[in-house]
């Protein structure tokens, strides 16, 4: 039997496109496209506790790193007792094998952290990781080290009060490391390949005291027109070129803002990124300002580059979510607020559940997630209206942001690394 090729093509065509809903890497903190946004489709909403996980694989120690996805691997960092050390596991929850990096693992105010908090990144071929105590490897995906530096050695040792926490972005064969902290402040893009400085740029600032310590990471912004690096920490907002580093602009007024300057508001949420938007969050339920990617030199005192400003209840620690023309701010309390993200304006602030949320949210098919410190895991239809779809209680304590790959939600606990998805 025989059929003409214009009738076998759309069916071809269909037949190709299924699969590619479920093969999404998810290769560093914020996802491949480093805005907490997956394209994948059928992402499980509600699952109930532990025992609705495909799978659960026990950790050897807490960390409030993401996984980091490509193919059928998966990469963490970890503490094991004193030790760092980078993990890989299976997409079907098998520890493939588990390398020590560093020792001198440090806990941060009791509950908070360890040296094990900034997030690996890969691009299948290889891994990188950085840890609290400024050791950055380059591993083979079987393990083998590659290379590996030691920040402190390097470029100065760390005076930060909670520990360097910034995870590293992979660009482009490049590594942009931030590391802001009393005495030193810089940004550094390094060959991923061989751990070799390509440029440094030192970051100025007058804050003083405790908001000269950064714990947000930089954050590529890239669209038609624009591509840079954005920085920051230290009382400012700062974009970066990604040829030398040099600055493009800067923003300030968001410590303070006429009123009195608090030595205490250092920045740990990172900047959200969407077509045409970038969205600054402050901390302490402070300012957040939605610049434009035109903005030029320093615009503190300026509306210049200013789409809009919250001039209250930023988000403390998750960074903030923007899909479909909306901006998701999560507070740390748990409340969900919802802007229009060419005006500001807001469409609804509802308490999605009580408790901390330190991970930032993710959106997948439809819907936001978010992540409570004690284990709620809350789902939330995206869109104007606020509609609570799901809560799901894994019982174990919670920093790390979710990861989506393989047409799977995975959530690492203190304790664990699950995978949720259709059994």
């Amino acid at each position: 039997m025989f059929f003409k090729t214009s009738r076998i093509l759309p069916f071809l065509s269909l037949a190709l496109c299924v699969p590619c809903l479920h093969a999404e890497n998810w290769p560093q903190w914020r996802g491949e496209h480093g805005n907490g946004i997956s394209n994948e489709k059928f992402i499980a909403t509600e699952w109930g506790g532990q025992e609705g996980a495909l799978w659960r694989l026990e950790l050897p120690g807490a960390a409030g790193s993401t996984p980091a996805i490509w193919g059928d691997r998966i990469y963490l960092t970890s503490a094991d007792n004193d030790d760092l050390v980078l993990i890989a596991a299976s997409t079907d929850g098998k520890l493939v094998w588990k390398e020590k990096v560093s020792t001198g693992n440090v806990k941060v105010r009791g509950d908070e952290g360890n040296w094990a908090s900034p997030s690996p990144s890969t691009d299948g071929k290889h891994v990188w990781a950085m840890f609290g105590n400024g050791v950055l490897t380059c591993r083979d995906t079987e393990g083998k080290e590659v290379w590996t530096i030691d920040l402190q050695e390097k470029y100065g040792k760390f005076n930060i009060q909670f520990g360097m926490t910034s995870t590293p972005v992979l660009d482009k064969g490049r590594l942009y490391v931030m590391c802001m902290y009393t005495g030193n402040s810089y940004i550094v893009a390094l060959d991923a390949a061989t751990g070799k400085e390509i440029w440094k740029h030192v970051r100025k600032s007058d804050a003083v005291e405790e908001c000269e310590h950064s714990y947000a990471s930089p954050v590529i912004y890239r669209d038609a027109k624009h591509e840079f690096l954005l920085a920051h920490g230290a009382d400012y907002v700062t974009a970066h070129q990604l040829s030398d580093g040099a600055e493009i602009f800067r923003c300030g007024g968001l410590n303070g803002a006429g009123q009195k300057y608090n030595p205490t508001l250092r920045f740990v949420a990172s900047p959200g990124t969407g077509d045409g938007i970038i969205v600054v969050p402050s901390a302490k339920k402070g300012p957040v300002i939605a610049l434009s990617p035109d903005t030029k030199g320093n615009v503190t005192n300026s509306e210049e580059g200013h789409l809009w400003r919250m001039p209250r209840n930023t988000p403390d620690v998750p960074s903030p979510l923007i899909v479909d023309g909306l901006v998701y701010l999560c507070g740390e309390d748990g409340v969900l607020t919802c802007v229009d993200a060419k005006t500001g304006e807001q469409y609804y602030s509802e308490r999605v559940h009580t408790g901390r949320h330190r991970a930032s949210p993710v959106f997948a098919d439809g819907r936001v997630y978010m992540v409570s410190r004690s284990g709620v895991i809350s789902v939330v239809k995206a869109g104007k209206k606020y509609e609570l779809l799901a809560k799901n209680d894994l019982a174990e304590e919670i920093s790390a942001s979710p990861a989506i790959s393989n047409g799977k939600l995975y959530v690492r606990s203190f304790d664990a690394l699950y995978a949720f998805g259709k059994k």
